[in-house]
């Protein structure tokens, strides 16, 4: 019933930009906030960008800050991340998790456990590649 559902990754050459989507059903996402991680392979999950309509705030990963905006449509019950200037170091598996508190840099660290989330979503492939 409570479901995420990425959508939007795809293969893309360096330098090209990509839209990710983040579809809730089941809970509006009006008191949730949403976040964007990604994990490459052998590597550990990191976070990306958050986003949070209830507390008005977004953050975002030094690593993607200038290139990537996280977005929300409310009536649509969906979270956007517009991903530009992408660079092969961005080739991920992408999901998007939601939490019920608050937006902040913490719940983006490096190894965040997964609890820390109510749900997450089955990922969508990025791959950055000439």
């Amino acid at each position: 019933q409570v479901q995420l559902v990425e959508s939007g990754g795809g293969l893309v050459q360096p330098g090209g930009s990509l839209r990710l989507s983040c579809a809730a059903s089941g809970f509006t996402l009006d008191y949730y906030a949403i976040g964007w991680f990604r994990q490459a392979p052998g590597k550990e999950r990191e976070g990306v960008s958050c986003i949070s309509s209830s507390e008005g705030s977004t953050n975002y990963a030094d690593s993607v800050k200038g290139r990537f905006t996280i977005s929300g449509d409310n009536a649509k019950n969906t979270v956007y991340l517009q991903m530009n200037s992408l660079k092969p170091e961005d080739t991920a598996v992408y999901y998007c998790a939601a939490r019920d508190g608050v937006c902040s840099s913490w719940y983006l660290r490096k190894g965040v456990p997964l609890y820390e989330y109510d749900y997450w979503g089955q990922g969508t492939q990025v791959t950055v590649s000439s």
